[in-house]
Protein backbone atom coordinates (compact mmCIF):
# COMPACT_ATOMS: atom_id res chain seq x y z
CA UNK A 1 0.00 0.00 0.00
CA UNK A 2 1.08 3.56 -0.68
CA UNK A 3 0.24 6.89 0.89
CA UNK A 4 -0.02 9.63 -1.71
CA UNK A 5 0.09 13.14 -0.26
CA UNK A 6 -0.52 16.08 -2.54
CA UNK A 7 -0.42 19.81 -1.99
CA UNK A 8 -2.46 21.55 -4.68
CA UNK A 9 -4.05 24.90 -5.44
CA UNK A 10 -7.42 25.34 -3.72
CA UNK A 11 -8.86 26.46 -7.05
CA UNK A 12 -8.07 23.05 -8.57
CA UNK A 13 -9.57 20.95 -5.76
CA UNK A 14 -12.92 20.25 -7.46
CA UNK A 15 -11.17 19.19 -10.66
CA UNK A 16 -8.75 16.92 -8.78
CA UNK A 17 -11.57 15.40 -6.69
CA UNK A 18 -13.54 14.59 -9.84
CA UNK A 19 -10.46 13.10 -11.54
CA UNK A 20 -9.78 10.89 -8.51
CA UNK A 21 -13.38 9.66 -8.45
CA UNK A 22 -13.17 8.94 -12.19
CA UNK A 23 -10.22 6.57 -11.64
CA UNK A 24 -11.81 4.82 -8.65
CA UNK A 25 -10.27 6.68 -5.71
CA UNK A 26 -13.37 7.35 -3.65
CA UNK A 27 -11.94 8.02 -0.20
CA UNK A 28 -9.34 10.51 0.92
CA UNK A 29 -8.82 13.18 3.55
CA UNK A 30 -7.97 16.81 2.94
CA UNK A 31 -7.05 19.95 4.86
CA UNK A 32 -6.64 23.63 4.08
CA UNK A 33 -3.00 24.58 4.61
CA UNK A 34 -0.69 27.54 4.10
CA UNK A 35 2.95 27.24 3.22
CA UNK A 36 5.89 28.99 1.65
CA UNK A 37 7.12 28.18 -1.83
CA UNK A 38 9.95 28.94 -4.21
CA UNK A 39 8.39 31.97 -5.83
CA UNK A 40 10.28 35.04 -4.64
CA UNK A 41 8.44 37.79 -6.48
CA UNK A 42 4.99 39.12 -5.78
CA UNK A 43 2.23 40.06 -8.17
CA UNK A 44 0.45 43.34 -8.64
CA UNK A 45 -3.33 43.33 -8.88
CA UNK A 46 -5.14 46.61 -9.38
CA UNK A 47 -2.13 48.53 -8.16
CA UNK A 48 -1.70 46.50 -4.97
CA UNK A 49 1.39 44.31 -4.61
CA UNK A 50 0.98 41.00 -2.82
CA UNK A 51 3.09 37.91 -2.21
CA UNK A 52 2.08 34.70 -3.95
CA UNK A 53 4.52 32.45 -2.10
CA UNK A 54 2.23 31.94 0.89
CA UNK A 55 -1.14 31.44 -0.76
CA UNK A 56 -3.47 28.88 0.77
CA UNK A 57 -3.33 25.37 -0.61
CA UNK A 58 -5.22 22.14 -0.09
CA UNK A 59 -3.43 19.09 1.32
CA UNK A 60 -4.74 15.67 0.23
CA UNK A 61 -3.91 12.40 1.97
CA UNK A 62 -4.77 9.26 -0.01
CA UNK A 63 -3.94 5.65 0.82
CA UNK A 64 -4.18 3.27 -2.14
CA UNK A 65 -3.15 -0.25 -3.03
CA UNK A 66 0.13 -0.49 -4.94
CA UNK A 67 -1.63 -1.02 -8.29
CA UNK A 68 -3.48 2.31 -7.90
CA UNK A 69 -0.36 4.40 -7.17
CA UNK A 70 0.46 5.37 -10.78
CA UNK A 71 -3.20 5.94 -11.67
CA UNK A 72 -3.70 8.18 -8.64
CA UNK A 73 -0.59 10.25 -9.34
CA UNK A 74 -1.48 10.64 -13.02
CA UNK A 75 -5.00 11.82 -12.14
CA UNK A 76 -3.64 14.44 -9.73
CA UNK A 77 -0.90 15.70 -12.06
CA UNK A 78 -3.19 16.01 -15.07
CA UNK A 79 -6.04 17.69 -13.20
CA UNK A 80 -4.03 19.99 -10.90
CA UNK A 81 -1.52 21.36 -13.39
CA UNK A 82 -1.78 24.92 -14.66
CA UNK A 83 1.81 25.07 -15.88
CA UNK A 84 2.62 27.90 -13.50
CA UNK A 85 4.89 28.06 -10.45
CA UNK A 86 2.94 26.98 -7.38
CA UNK A 87 0.99 24.06 -8.83
CA UNK A 88 2.06 21.92 -5.88
CA UNK A 89 3.88 18.73 -4.94
CA UNK A 90 3.12 15.02 -4.57
CA UNK A 91 4.81 12.80 -2.00
CA UNK A 92 4.60 8.99 -1.93
CA UNK A 93 5.45 6.77 1.04
CA UNK A 94 4.96 3.14 2.00
CA UNK A 95 2.18 2.03 4.33
CA UNK A 96 2.95 -1.17 6.21
CA UNK A 97 -0.56 -2.12 7.31
CA UNK A 98 -4.15 -0.95 7.32
CA UNK A 99 -6.97 -1.97 9.67
CA UNK A 100 -10.72 -1.50 9.35
CA UNK A 101 -11.86 -0.46 12.82
CA UNK A 102 -15.45 -1.67 12.45
CA UNK A 103 -14.57 -5.30 11.63
CA UNK A 104 -10.93 -5.66 12.68
CA UNK A 105 -9.94 -6.74 9.14
CA UNK A 106 -6.45 -5.88 7.99
CA UNK A 107 -4.66 -5.55 4.69
CA UNK A 108 -5.27 -3.92 1.33
CA UNK A 109 -8.88 -5.08 1.08
CA UNK A 110 -9.80 -2.67 3.87
CA UNK A 111 -9.28 0.22 1.45
CA UNK A 112 -12.28 -0.81 -0.67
Amino acid sequence: MKKVEAIIRKSKFSTVKEALHDVGVNFFSYWDVTGLGNEKEGHVYRGVAFSTSDIQRRYLSIVVNDDFEAITIKAIVESASTGDVGDGKIFVSNIEECYRIRTGEKGGDTLN
